[in-house]
């Protein structure tokens, strides 16, 4: 199917809901906030913006036609692994640390008890 064809089958498709809703093309203008000349437009030609479309297919209530279109992101294995990051497959005894033990020792005064004479 070449694109032209399929644009006009978008724009049967539009003209088929807003018949089954027995709503004219100047109230599906005002209704979408388009005018009546882009709504003749896009159902014959198919021919209009994605905004367009989007605002045509919310005024007829099938806004939900394009949930098709939104789908979820596929995860890989790989990145699935690091997600769960390492798991273990098997158990092992816990290694307990040595305790450290520091000697003290008295810190050195920072002055003499007993000044020193001055050497002349």
């Amino acid at each position: 199917m070449s694109n032209e064809a399929i644009l006009n089958n978008l724009g049967m498709q539009i003209k088929q809901m807003r018949l089954n809703k027995d709503i004219t093309q100047a109230q599906l203008g005002n209704m979408s906030g388009l005018s009546r000349t882009a709504i003749v437009e896009i159902e014959k030609t198919g021919m209009g913006s994605m905004n367009s479309f989007i605002q045509i297919l919310r005024s007829l209530e099938k806004l939900e036609i394009l949930n098709h279109f939104v789908t979820e992101a596929a995860i890989s294995p790989i990145q699935i692994a690091k997600l769960h990051g390492k798991i273990r497959k098997r158990a092992s005894k816990v290694k307990k640390k040595p305790i450290k033990y520091y000697k003290y020792e008295e810190p050195e005064p920072l002055m003499a008890a007993e000044p020193e004479p001055p050497i002349w």
